[in-house]
């Protein structure tokens, strides 16, 4: 395996990672906290949104070979 290979395979992991802990804060809903005002939930929908494309678009260039 390329190393190039091996490295969009990681980040494309590390961006799934991220995506799913940003499902997984739209699923239990905490309240957090910031200066006193809630923060709203839309950034998460966006931040999963971007962030699961980013890691499906990583993975598929890792398996696509070089010419």
């Amino acid at each position: 395996m390329n190393v190039q290979f091996r490295g969009l395979r990681v980040a494309s992991a590390v961006f799934a990672l991220i995506a799913f802990a940003q499902l997984m804060r739209l699923v239990i809903r905490p309240e957090i906290l910031i200066a006193g005002r809630q923060m709203p939930i839309w950034p998460s929908v966006l931040a999963t949104v971007i962030l699961g494309g980013l890691s499906f678009w990583l993975w598929k260039l890792s398996r696509t070979p070089y010419q």
